[in-house]
Order: C-alpha cells, then structure tokens, then sequence
C-alpha cells in the first residue's frame, strides 16, 4: 500500500543523486513536479552502493548525527513511484523527515530510498556526477554542498 503524503495518489519523494537531475526525473517519471529543496538532518550523503544497472558506484543515505543530506523534494504518483523502483534496485523505500530549505521549521515526511552500505564500491562514473551535480545545482543547493559534491572522485572514462 503506498505511503500517502503529497496530492491524492501521489507521494512526497526526496532526490539526492541522479534523480536531482530534472530532465532524468521528468523522464522516468513525467508526473513528478518539484516541491521545494530541502535538507535530511542526521544523515551523510556517500557513495557506497554498487549499481549493477549504472555498472559504477551510486548515491546513498546513512544515519550519521551532526551530518545533513541536501536534495530535492518532488510529488510523484503512485504509478509513476512503481517505475521508479525498478531504476532504484537495491534500495528499499524509507519514509523520513526532512525540513524545507525555504521554511525549515515545517518538517514533511517524504519517501527516501536507503541501500545498505556496501564495501569495495567502484567511483561512479563522472556521467553520474555529472548529473548529481547539475541537478544540486539547478535546485540551488547550498554552496557548501555543493562544494562537498564537487570532491566526490570519479572514474573517469
């Protein structure tokens, strides 16, 4: 049964890797309209899921306290979350609070996909980065973590 929280038969998704770039988001689900950016206190982005689709390594999400993950908050529909989780293999959907970057005393619940940490995960690709970046960008992320993104090392091709 979905986790209902934006409009009727759609949830709230929160994007901290490639699906921050919207031309990606749109595509794989045209649905999806942005919601505001916002931050996921407690929790430290890093690369440390091997994915088999990307054939490199890929974003994840994992408790560290003190630590926060920035990204973007999109309404997506039910159907369109079904096709999302075949892009997200490996992860399972986790529903967290984050706080809006505009109004961060009104928390909102959101839908988060979490991958268990692996170990010996490659670099991801710089195509991947690449669209990390961007979407970090486009949806004006901080700077300082922007910054953080921009250390991230890549393979190159």
């Amino acid at each position: 049964m979905p986790f209902h929280l934006g409009g009727i038969g759609s949830v709230y998704y929160f994007a901290y890797g490639s699906n921050l770039f919207w031309p990606q988001m749109h595509k794989r689900c045209p649905s999806s309209r942005f919601v505001c950016a916002a931050r996921l206190g407690n929790y430290q982005f890093g690369i440390t899921r091997h994915s088999r689709l990307r054939e490199c390594g890929t974003a994840n999400v994992f408790p560290v306290n003190g630590k926060e993950v920035w990204g973007a908050v999109y309404d997506v529909s039910d159907a369109d979350l079904v096709v999302m989780d075949g892009f997200e293999d490996g992860y399972r959907r986790q529903i967290l609070t984050v706080k809006p970057m505009d109004d961060g005393n009104k928390p909102i619940d959101v839908l988060v996909y979490v991958a268990e940490i692996e170990s010996n995960v490659p670099l991801p690709n710089a195509e991947y980065k690449r669209l990390i970046l961007a979407g970090a960008k486009h949806w004006r992320l901080p700077e300082a973590y922007l910054t953080m993104l921009e250390s991230i090392d890549a393979a190159q091709s």
